[in-house]
């Protein structure tokens, strides 16, 4: 079963990161994904936006694929349902990526165990925001 790390270390993670892909960042600002993105820009957090079809989201250059950011992924963060975390685990393992952040009411315990298993930190079902604001400030 899956358990997220305790708290202290969400906070250490939290502030060691600098560069969060942010796979499924929508450029609707009325989307979760954009308010919580735009958000931790504004703390001081390079967002790269991940997303096929789009050109560029809180002016940022966005990708269509984690393998296609030409910079070093510290996080993930996953603003997609639960059925597409497999292919997105498969992408991080694949690219050695050292943590991954399941937004809050995504949950696949199967995919979060086996990033996990492939060394990654990984916090699933939370709100990086809320948590940042919580652990951080």
């Amino acid at each position: 079963m899956f358990t997220n790390p305790p708290p202290e270390e969400c906070r250490a993670l939290l502030k060691k990161v600098r560069n969060i892909a942010v796979v499924g960042l929508s450029p609707n600002p009325g989307r979760p994904s954009y308010f919580v993105s735009k958000t931790m820009q504004g703390f001081g957090f390079n967002i790269i936006p991940v997303r096929p079809a789009t050109v560029e989201v809180l002016g940022q250059k966005a990708y269509p694929s984690l393998s296609d950011v030409p910079v070093p992924i510290d996080l993930v963060n996953v603003f997609r349902a639960a059925e597409f975390l497999d292919v997105i685990v498969d992408e991080c393992i694949a690219l050695k990526i050292p943590a991954l952040w399941i937004q809050e009411g995504i949950v696949n315990e199967i995919a979060a165990l086996r990033a996990r298993e492939a060394g990654m930190t990984v916090v699933m079902d939370r709100c990086i925001y809320k948590d940042y604001v919580s652990l951080c400030s």
